[in-house]
């Protein structure tokens, strides 16, 4: 039985993609609360790497749009197929498992990395966004 919860969960998520698939980083990062817990899997005492800025923790809706700008600033446009083959939701929390396929735009490399993405949404916005991907094989991409 789907709770009103789990709805307004799938609502969001889905208009998450949505807008993601537009990309429109505004409009992308209305969807997140002012503050929430934004973590990837990378080491919590290192910043990120030069070559991938988007690769790093974040805490606020501003750092969610700069988020996609940068990711988008960093790839060769129209060479980007993200598929999401199962999204799994159990009351505010959504799980979405899936592969990225991009281009580095610096190198010309492309590269595909599989991934998990654990969102939780409270009063329809999005408090948590927990990344977990090859980030390696990402950063490699991008190293000359």
């Amino acid at each position: 039985m789907t709770t009103t919860i789990e709805t307004t969960t799938r609502a969001v998520i889905a208009e998450l993609l949505r807008r993601i698939g537009r990309g429109d980083p505004e409009r992308i990062a209305e969807l997140y609360a002012e503050h929430a817990d934004w973590k990837l899997n990378w080491p919590e005492d290192e910043h990120g790497n030069a070559a991938t800025p988007w690769i790093r923790h974040r805490a606020t809706r501003a750092d969610a749009a700069a988020h996609y700008r940068e990711l988008a600033a960093h790839h060769a446009p129209g060479e980007a197929d993200t598929r999401i083959e199962r999204v799994l939701v159990d009351g505010a929390d959504a799980v979405l498992l899936g592969e990225i396929r991009q281009t580095a735009r610096e190198t010309g490399r492309a590269y595909r990395a599989r991934f998990a993405l654990h969102l939780t949404v409270e009063d329809g916005l999005i408090v948590r966004h927990h990344v977990y991907e090859d980030s390696l094989t990402v950063a490699r991409a991008f190293t000359t």
